[in-house]
């Protein structure tokens, strides 16, 4: 079997259906309405339908398939999200179902998994600011909340979660900013001259050790969750850079400028900071350390940063042919350099602004 001729896989109804019956032993498999999902930039994305008898039993279910593409804005592992979904599904933190993991790149042109699919949902971030949606913006924001600390309120010594690397609490930090570090100076193809000085800033002056070890997500925001016309949240999605780390980690990227999509006082998009904060600390039972959240906001700014750069840079090298991956670069590097500056207090040539209080961070 040889891979489609295609930059990236190709999925058909067909072939899924061959992979049904051949690697998976079943039977009767029928599949249809296969689409590729437009959106994320990290997998290759297909939906279908699909039925199928495994082991007597018939099934008919509405299906993801997540490829492997050649290269994309991150350098993540396939085996890795898919055991994140896997560790959180049947918690209280709402996940797709995942069914199956294939390493076998010949089927479709790309390594995958695939996962039960959650009808009636929006995901973009546009969409959640219109209506109807828009109704519900609170409640959805009250939930992208007390979800998120959930996730923080996960304990990674009690379930499926020894793929991911341990961590010491005072050393979160480190190894993050480590490793975006590296990202950056690998893909860059400029001087980077405000990144580069917010790591040096970030390294001099570190925050405080983690309150608690605990699962993070690494990209929890509105546009990675679906939501169903209630405003409830049915399920969080992408957790290809799931690791071990400092909640509060997480908790600043889902605030940061990037995701508010206008509206700069509303932390996610959603909600005023302090309220955002209060329902964030009730489900997590951890508090909001202005030092920490300050600190973890200037790295979600270099963090962003490494993305936007390693998608430009596979485009550059010829290894990623969409044309998304530079453009994303361009139009979003410099918000991140804005956002750097602001929040280190460069505009006017001092020093970082960061709050002593917790009311400073806050508001």
């Amino acid at each position: 079997m040889t891979a489609p001729p295609s930059t990236d896989p190709i999925v058909t109804a067909e072939g899924f259906a061959a992979y049904l019956g051949q690697a998976r032993g079943c039977t009767d498999a029928a599949v249809a309405n296969v689409r590729r999902i437009v959106g994320g930039a990290s997998r290759v994305t297909y939906a279908l339908d699909a039925r199928w008898t495994e082991d007597g039993e018939p099934t008919e279910a509405g299906l993801i398939v997540r490829l492997d593409p050649p290269a994309s804005l991150l350098d993540s592992n396939r085996t890795h999200e898919y055991a994140a979904y896997r560790g959180m599904y049947g918690s209280d933190v709402p996940v797709p179902e995942p069914l199956w993991i294939e390493d076998d790149a010949s089927w479709f042109g790309g390594a995958f998994f695939v996962m039960r699919r959650i009808d009636g949902c929006e995901t973009s971030p546009q969409r959640l600011f219109a209506p109807p949606l828009d109704a519900v913006g609170d409640r959805i924001g009250e939930q992208l909340f007390d979800i998120a600390g959930r996730i923080a309120a996960v304990d990674p010594t009690e379930g499926a979660w020894d793929f991911l690397d341990a961590v010491a609490a005072d050393r979160c930090w480190q190894r993050e900013l480590d490793h975006w570090s590296e990202v950056i100076e690998r893909h860059r193809s400029d001087a980077q001259p405000i990144v580069r000085a917010a790591i040096d800033w970030l390294r001099r002056d570190p925050p405080p050790e983690a309150q608690r070890v605990s699962v993070v997500h690494g990209d929890y925001r509105n546009g990675n969750v679906l939501v169903d016309p209630t405003g409830t949240i049915r399920g969080v999605l992408d957790w290809e850079m799931c690791h071990l780390g400092d909640p509060i980690e997480d908790l600043a990227w889902t605030c940061m400028p990037n995701w508010r999509w206008g509206r700069p006082d509303r932390y996610g998009g959603f909600l005023p900071p302090a309220q955002a904060f209060s329902i964030w600390e009730r489900a997590s039972g951890l508090s909001v350390d202005p030092v920490a959240f300050h600190w973890w906001s200037v790295f979600a700014h270099v963090k962003a940063q490494g993305i936007w750069l390693t998608g430009a840079r596979n485009f550059a090298d010829g290894a990623a042919a969409a044309i998304n991956l530079p453009g994303i670069a361009l139009r979003l590097s410099p918000i991140e350099d804005r956002g750097l500056i602001a929040l280190l207090g460069w505009e006017d040539g001092g020093s970082s602004d960061r709050p002593a209080t917790a009311e400073g961070a806050r508001a």
